[in-house]
């Protein structure tokens, strides 16, 4: 281990945080001398993308690791994001995909977008920076739960894709699994459970997914549900099944 001075400002992340900027290399001339990967330490932070940048802040670890974590609960922590059109059926998925895990004695635990509007999200609309700082907020809050070593189910349109990118960025490679819940909106137009479709016709809610408002569909995730064609019992087959084949087999149920 080893500790480098610089002469000007460098960004980096610390790698256990986030690995693609937590890895550096060091080149002279054009040869690379060597290279290596930013070890946890007190450094200054520097956090954007909130309302408005804050110094002096520093990571506190505690000295329970992941690994330890994952041994006591036999699986990682993890986070399973649902995204897809209003109706198209993300939380009935959910809720159905936490009960069985539950059951199967796995840690885990259903992050509803309506849910955290209610209090961690109280207060933003659904303009297009609302609606980005929401899904921020949302995946900040994903993993921590992912962190703590809890398969985290969460719920969100999340209509850009941009938004949700960033949301995966936040976990390492394969601890991000993005399920797009590929309902026509022609079908989520009939569902309509809470009215919202015909409101937004009638233009009593702007900027409204679907009608109103772009949603682009994920270009590689994971998987992709179509629930207007499998059944609830099918669909969470397929999830459990994807998710058996992570971490050697550990959440066959």
């Amino acid at each position: 281990e080893i500790t480098l001075r610089a002469r000007q400002i460098v960004g980096f992340d610390d790698h256990q945080h986030l690995s693609i900027s937590g890895r550096f290399a060091l080149v002279e001339g054009r040869l690379c001398a060597g290279g290596g990967i930013v070890l946890p330490g007190a450094y200054h932070r520097r956090v954007s993308g909130g309302p408005a940048p804050v110094e002096n802040l520093f990571f506190a670890d505690g000295k329970v690791t992941r690994d330890r974590r994952a041994r006591r609960n036999g699986h990682s922590g993890r986070v399973v994001w649902f995204t897809g059109l209003s109706a198209s059926g993300k939380s009935t998925l959910a809720i159905e995909l936490e009960r069985q895990l539950f059951n199967a004695g796995r840690q885990v635990y259903f992050l509803d977008g309506d849910n955290l509007r209610h209090g961690l999200c109280a207060g933003l609309g659904f303009s297009a920076t609302d609606r980005t700082e929401n899904i921020r907020r949302a995946a900040e809050a994903a993993k921590l739960f992912a962190d703590a070593g809890i398969i985290c189910l969460a719920a969100f349109i999340s209509p850009l894709r941009a938004d949700r990118d960033r949301a995966r960025s936040l976990l390492e490679p394969g601890k991000f699994i993005e399920v797009h819940v590929a309902t026509p909106v022609e079908v989520c137009r009939q569902r309509d459970p809470k009215g919202l479709y015909a409101r937004a016709d009638r233009g009593e809610i702007k900027e409204f997914t679907g009608v109103t408002a772009p949603y682009e569909p994920p270009e590689k995730p994971e998987i992709v549900l179509h629930p207007e064609r499998e059944s609830v019992d099918a669909c969470v087959t397929r999830l459990l099944e994807f998710l058996a084949e992570q971490d050697n087999g550990s959440f066959s149920i």
